[in-house]
């Protein structure tokens, strides 16, 4: 009687077999060359930002001499370092302190009144409807979209109609006008923001001002810090407007005082007196000037990546 095979077996009884092994090598999937595009993007970008920066932290410890004729790469010395720090902190009694101290002034008292402006504009934008709100919206979109050196004059023009030109108003002020931050947070509002917990707020009795501070301020944390982020840089860097209404150095932020430094370089300036400014005096001086926003991008920077996001998807 012929013997069953065990696969004719597990074929009668309903079990299926794995295929049989033929002994064949089997092929093995080769993948192909990964894609080098963004390899050589990110290495464009390094090349492009990365290298500049390095370049201005190394300049700060060398000499004039080893700046011009050194590798431009290479560590120069503490005892440079020191020696360029010394120069510039003498420069017009400390002028660098002095200049950062009205930054600082500037920027934070305008981020102030944007932040209480901007915010409650973009949710009354968002959630209310009035008549002139739509003409109201283009005009902050065509606003946002104009280059800031276009409303130079007309912004001197009325801020010396009220008598305000050299005061630290009359820079805190155009500063606190800052339409993109109204369109963010209408953008936020209108897309990220739950209405049924809005509508379940006015049932419990709150008013609108209420249903906005108690219900959606908490919730627009994101892009709170967003806007006061984009507010502070772009306050910080502004360079014509308060170089055009603050006549005075003493009143100078850090970016008209650099301009003023760059002046009083030989190389660029060669009628410079005792004033004379080197190069890595300079350099140190950019970085000092770039130091607090890089500070307060790394201290708000989970907030600023939670802001990017808010609004990308409805609900």
């Amino acid at each position: 009687m012929p013997t069953e095979t065990h696969s004719a077996a597990a074929a009668r009884m309903g079990v299926s077999m794995p295929p049989a092994d033929t002994g064949r090598p089997r092929r093995s999937v080769r993948r192909g060359p990964g894609n080098p595009l963004p390899a050589l993007v990110l290495g464009l970008f390094a090349v492009f930002f990365v290298l500049p920066v390095l370049w201005l932290v190394l300049a700060a410890t060398k000499t004039d001499d080893q700046l011009v004729h050194g590798n431009p790469l290479s560590f120069g010395s503490w005892h440079a370092l020191k020696a360029n720090w010394d120069a510039l902190t003498s420069y017009q009694d400390d002028a660098i302190f002095q200049w950062l101290r009205n930054s600082a002034v500037y920027s934070f008292l305008a981020l102030v009144i944007t932040l209480a402006v901007a915010i409650p504009a973009g949710y009354a934008l968002a959630m209310t409807e009035f008549r002139g709100r739509r003409t109201l919206l283009i005009s902050t979109l065509v606003v946002m979209l104009m280059p800031n050196a276009t409303l130079v004059v007309p912004l001197f023009l009325e801020i010396d109609a009220v008598h305000l030109v050299g005061s630290m108003w009359s820079v805190i002020l155009p500063y606190a006008f800052y339409p993109f931050g109204v369109y963010l947070a209408y953008i936020y509002f209108s897309t990220a923001l739950p209405r049924e917990l809005l509508e379940a707020a006015r049932l419990d009795g709150c008013g609108e001002f209420g249903v906005f501070r108690r219900v959606a301020l908490p919730l627009a944390a994101p892009i709170v810090a967003l806007v006061g982020f984009f507010s502070f840089v772009a306050n910080w860097t502004n360079y014509f407007l308060p170089y055009v209404l603050l006549p005075q150095s003493d009143q100078f932020p850090v970016q008209v005082g650099l301009g003023t430094l760059l002046d009083d370089v030989p190389q660029f300036n060669p009628t410079v007196g005792d004033l004379a400014v080197q190069r890595p005096e300079l350099a140190l001086a950019t970085l000092l000037a770039i130091t607090p926003v890089l500070i307060v991008f790394l201290f708000s920077q989970r907030f600023l990546v939670a802001g990017m996001l808010a609004g990308a998807a409805k609900g």
